[in-house]
């Protein structure tokens, strides 16, 4: 059995969604896997070791050149994928269903109108399935695979996941310690209502006896570094990084602190301690709890539809709180 699992982006919705093809493979080791994504988001996949291929599409190029020429040329480049026996949309927005459709396939599932963020992805599945939108997005990825393949994985199984990621080798650990843990500080997040207070992140640092790296992907996140840096002179800025040597950092730190962003859920995907720290996005849907990976959150009550980016909630977070959980996972 030939399947196609389309998720397209972000960074930590890729992630969430990868926990999956473990079990699938677990319990279908014959099926082949192959999977559609975002282009800037391909590196994150093509060294897994259950993926038979990874085909990337550049709609985000798309819609910024706002070219119908280049639309085109990207559908003529779906329909050579594939054929396939199932295909699974796990992003459930007129873009990946129409990728699903557009891909010949004998099947393909898709969440239904109640269940998807955009409700007309519905039409273009030949079956759906029904699963709260709000409700865990990892319980929520698991459970239309189930769906889908007839299987029976069980929710518990995910507290006892192997690491989800992989890359190519291990790349030098700049700026680590051999005498003290390794903290990797990821302040950054696509909005601005996301991130946890620079000066609580340096209060934080001087706090607890380590070695800290800041992590940043563009100029606002390395602007938020500098801040911290220089509330707080003896952390270290790492070099902007690829998604192959982040994921290789990452995995060799002693933990993680980060707000709710696609690096600090690399944590959770690799088995690293981690702490995501959660304001304006709900907790109980967008991460996932174990022994290690612990979440902190303000008391402010989310819309998991919408993010609300005027509640700046995260804020109001006391890093003496942050600091109790980061001691404990260390």
């Amino acid at each position: 059995m030939k399947i196609a699992i389309v998720k397209l982006s972000a960074l930590g919705d890729i992630i969430h969604a990868m926990v999956v093809l473990q079990f699938i493979k677990k319990h279908n080791p014959e099926i082949i896997i192959d999977w559609i994504v975002e282009e800037s988001f391909r590196e994150l996949l093509e060294s897994h070791p259950d993926i038979n291929k990874v085909y990337s599409v550049n709609l985000k190029n798309v819609k910024k050149k706002r070219s119908l020429t280049l639309l085109l040329k990207e559908f003529r480049k779906i329909r050579q994928f594939g054929p396939y026996d199932l295909i699974i949309d796990l992003q459930g927005l007129i873009k990946s269903a129409m990728i699903a459709y557009w891909i010949p396939s004998v099947r393909t599932i898709g969440f239904d109108k109640q269940s998807a963020r955009e409700a007309i992805t519905s039409v273009f599945y030949t079956k759906t399935f029904k699963y709260g939108y709000s409700k865990n997005i990892v319980e929520r990825n698991l459970a239309i695979v189930n769906f889908a393949l007839s299987s029976s994985v069980s929710i518990k199984e995910i507290q006892y996941k192997m690491p989800l990621l992989y890359f190519k080798k291990k790349y030098l650990k700049k700026n680590f310690s051999h005498f003290k843990k390794n903290i990797i500080l990821i302040p950054g997040a696509s909005h601005i209502s996301k991130c946890y207070p620079t000066e609580k992140l340096a209060k934080l640092s001087r706090s607890i006896d380590a070695n800290y790296i800041i992590v940043w992907g563009n100029v606002e996140e390395k602007l938020l570094a500098e801040e911290i840096k220089s509330l707080s002179p003896k952390v270290n800025i790492s070099d902007k990084l690829s998604l192959e040597v982040l994921m290789s950092l990452i995995s060799q730190a002693d933990l993680i602190i980060g707000s709710d962003t696609g690096p600090t859920h690399m944590a959770w995907a690799l088995n690293i301690p981690s702490v995501t720290i959660f304001g304006s996005t709900p907790s109980y849907r967008n991460s996932y709890e174990t022994r290690i990976n612990k979440t902190i959150e303000s008391d402010s009550l989310v819309n998991p539809l919408k993010i609300n980016k005027n509640d700046y909630s995260i804020r109001d977070i006391k890093v003496e709180d942050l600091i109790k959980i980061s001691e404990s996972l260390l």
